[in-house]
């Protein structure tokens, strides 16, 4: 899937937008909260609530799927674009992530979906 494709997915869910917190990092939140990091060959998700459960896709994928850098203790995994994760798998884990963060959201900032 390609950067462009996989960001007008993520803004395709209910109450996502786009935002640049740091120079040349595209990200998508929901609320105020980010639930991808957008890169020109990787996306970075929320693959579970823990590094435990997030491990379990860096065992199946291990030269495609690696911890986040800072937040990868929380469940952040980095996704390499183009590798043996197919299409329909990451628009899972794309779901996934956003289920994840708007979860955690505040009822009033949650949006109707």
């Amino acid at each position: 899937m390609l950067e462009a494709q996989l960001l007008k997915y993520c803004l395709a869910k209910p109450g996502a937008w786009q935002d640049e917190p740091w120079e040349g990092d595209i990200v998508a939140k929901v609320g105020d909260k980010i639930f991808a990091f957008l890169g020109s060959t990787s996306i970075g998700l929320k693959c579970g609530p823990n590094r435990e459960e997030a491990d379990e896709l860096v065992r199946i994928y291990p030269d495609d799927v690696s911890p986040s850098a800072y937040i990868g203790r929380y469940g952040w995994n980095v996704i390499q674009l183009g590798g043996a994760v197919s299409d329909d798998e990451l628009r899972e884990l794309v779901d996934q992530s956003y289920d994840a963060i708007v979860s955690k959201l505040p009822k009033s900032k949650r949006p109707d979906c």
